[in-house]
């Protein structure tokens, strides 16, 4: 039997042949009932072992072997010095099962569902944390959305199957997002400046709902001109001479009260 394996180059344990297999081995050789299979000699498990270990490529070492032992035991018993860690290890090896019916992981189940529901009833009862959580998840939704405009090649698709590849193509996609929200906000900047030199009065709430995702102003289908790259842009100001202080006293007093609550 295990050269019928060893011919398709699969080399499973004994206990882990399944028992279809055994019944048809012993029903071709006409053993008797009852018959289960095992190594005639320690000689053949050495050599069923081996051939295993040539197939995944291991190589045994027993000095190396031993170290991690000695390595593994030395960590144990440190850990037994440390009551932190010796409840860490034990809710690990009880977690580690992945059993629905563990007791431990259904309690820590019930204590998540728990923490679930006191966020919520804090979500929905406190008016200025709804406030902060609304705007903070339109933000991501339209950087995403503005993020998806960009990243217009092949309707968005990553095509290739290469991890490396796929992570070069969101890198990409996210440095050309925030390279067009700087020319968005340096844009914002500038009308600014010129609407406080003729007089207007800046309102910094209405700054404040200024959003740097613009699109009706940029063509993605135009003309890119590669001689540009070299050209050193001016340097720009960052200052407005608008004051925000109002708007940061506000932050600070709703995050007060939310932490109150």
């Amino acid at each position: 039997m295990l050269k019928s394996y060893r011919r398709m180059r699969c080399f499973p344990a004994l206990e882990d042949v399944p028992e279809m297999v055994v019944d048809l081995v012993r029903c071709a050789v006409e053993l008797p009932e009852g018959t289960l299979p095992a190594y005639r000699a320690e000689r053949t498990a050495k050599h069923h072992r081996g051939l295993v270990r040539k197939q995944a490529g291991v190589t045994y070492d027993q000095a190396k072997a031993r170290g991690i032992v000695e390595q593994s035991i030395r960590k144990d018993a440190a850990a037994k010095n440390r009551p932190a860690d010796l409840i860490n290890i034990a809710l690990l090896k009880r977690l580690r099962s992945g059993s629905r019916k563990n007791a431990t992981y259904a309690a820590f189940r019930e204590v998540g569902r728990v923490i679930r529901t006191v966020q919520l009833l804090c979500y929905f009862a406190d008016a200025p944390l709804h406030r902060r959580v609304t705007a903070a998840t339109n933000k991501v939704e339209s950087f995403n959305r503005f993020s998806q405009w960009i990243g217009f090649g092949n309707r968005g698709v990553i095509a290739d199957d290469d991890p490396i590849e796929q992570e070069k193509g969101m890198k990409f996609n996210a440095l050309l997002t925030n390279a067009v929200i700087f020319h968005n906000a340096l844009d914002i900047a500038e009308i600014v400046r010129r609407l406080l030199e003729e007089g207007w009065e800046i309102d910094p709430e209405d700054l404040a709902h200024i959003s740097p995702y613009l699109t009706e102003h940029i063509n993605r289908f135009g003309e890119y001109s590669t001689h540009e790259l070299g050209i050193q842009p001016e340097a720009y100001d960052p200052r407005l001479d608008v004051d925000f202080t109002p708007l940061r006293e506000q932050d600070l007093t709703a995050a007060g009260l939310g932490h109150t609550a």
